[in-house]
């Protein structure tokens, strides 16, 4: 179990699409939108969860034109996200005019989000609890992954809301927002590779 706690760990407190927008929804938006978009994307990494553990996302990703088209929806979801994020609080009249990423936005994101898949699959179908009914063990794991998901997500988005706090000039948070698009991309652009390879 203990290898178990630290791969979640450590596959969750890495760089991804649902940490990197997480401080930059916090960081562009405030608190408000931020722990809505916290709360969407637990509901969403708990029905992708849901989805690995079933069979269905197994079953989904054999056919090559889904996996294809949810490749290239995830990072046009991304590059979108990203673009919000960037562009928060700049005087270009479309950008200004939309409202803050929410609880959908977060649900979209990891509905077609590559990593929440990957680890899911990864921490379901691996590391077997010895003597443990299976479905003790599917529990345990749901336990154990949303104890350590909870908080390394909130200090992601404590991390955005921090540098939002401190009130910087507007060039500064600008660029703050820029520099966490441009991560937000560069895990579109290894998702887009990835993929395309496994394609």
């Amino acid at each position: 179990m203990e290898a178990f706690i630290a791969a979640v760990f450590f596959l969750l407190i890495t760089p991804g699409p649902g940490v990197l927008s997480t401080a930059g929804v916090g960081s562009s938006f405030g608190s408000h939108a931020g722990y809505r978009y916290v709360f969407g994307l637990f509901i969403g990494t708990n029905l992708v969860a849901i989805a690995v553990v079933t069979g269905l996302a197994g079953l989904l990703l054999t056919i090559p034109l889904l996996r294809t088209v949810l490749l290239y929806a995830s990072v046009a979801y991304l590059f979108y996200l990203a673009l919000r994020i960037a562009l928060a609080g700049s005087n270009i009249a479309f950008i200004k005019s939309q409202k803050q990423p929410g609880i959908i936005d977060a649900l979209l994101l990891q509905a077609i989000n590559p990593k929440a898949y990957v680890v899911n699959t990864t921490l379901f179908t691996g590391f077997q609890f010895s003597s443990t009914p299976l479905w003790q063990e599917i529990l345990w794991k749901f336990i154990i992954i949303n104890t350590i998901w909870i908080p390394i997500h909130l200090l992601w988005l404590a991390a955005g809301i921090g540098l939002k706090k401190l009130a910087l000039p507007a060039r500064v948070q600008r660029a703050i927002n820029m520099g966490m698009a441009l991560a937000l991309l560069a895990v579109v652009a290894l998702a887009a590779y990835v993929g395309q390879a496994g394609v």
